[in-house]
């Protein structure tokens, strides 16, 4: 069975970019949302194993969605991970507390993406589940493994 892979972003270039990176990772079946309204649809209607989750959205921000997707069925499970373009922001700390489990800071590369990716898929793909939370966004980065 395809890991579900829920990318959701108002901008359509990040979400663009997520898909083209990811789109030949084997074994995962890609969705995507403009918003958090319509992530939360997607979400019930697909059960997402990772969710890619911009904070800055209208209709719904990614922290109120985040705290939703965890109280949902479909979302309880999945690793969230949360997109942001402001580093070291006051929102880490609501994302945490809605139940984000990472962060990626955009700008990001595919490169980085894709080490992201390919941990959370070996934890996946182990029976692992959700990583650890990570306390900080520094050892957010060093549990994926993006610190030089």
């Amino acid at each position: 069975m395809p890991k579900t892979v829920l990318i959701v972003d108002d901008d359509p270039f990040i979400r663009k970019l997520i898909a083209t990176t990811l789109e030949d990772v084997a074994g995962f079946e890609l969705h995507e949302a403009a918003d958090g309204e319509e992530a939360l649809e997607v979400a019930d209607a697909t059960t997402p194993s990772i969710v890619f989750l911009d904070i800055d959205m209208p209709r719904r921000d990614g922290i109120s969605t985040c705290a939703e997707l965890r109280r949902r069925p479909a979302g309880a499970d999945a690793t969230i991970v949360m997109l942001t373009a402001a580093a070291g922001s006051e929102y880490e700390a609501g994302s945490r507390a809605a139940g984000a489990d990472l962060f990626l800071t955009k700008p990001f590369s595919p490169l980085d993406l894709l080490r992201l990716v390919d941990e959370l898929g070996a934890s996946l793909a182990t029976g692992a589940g959700r990583l650890p939370r990570a306390t900080s966004r520094s050892s957010a980065r060093q549990l994926i493994g993006l610190v030089s």
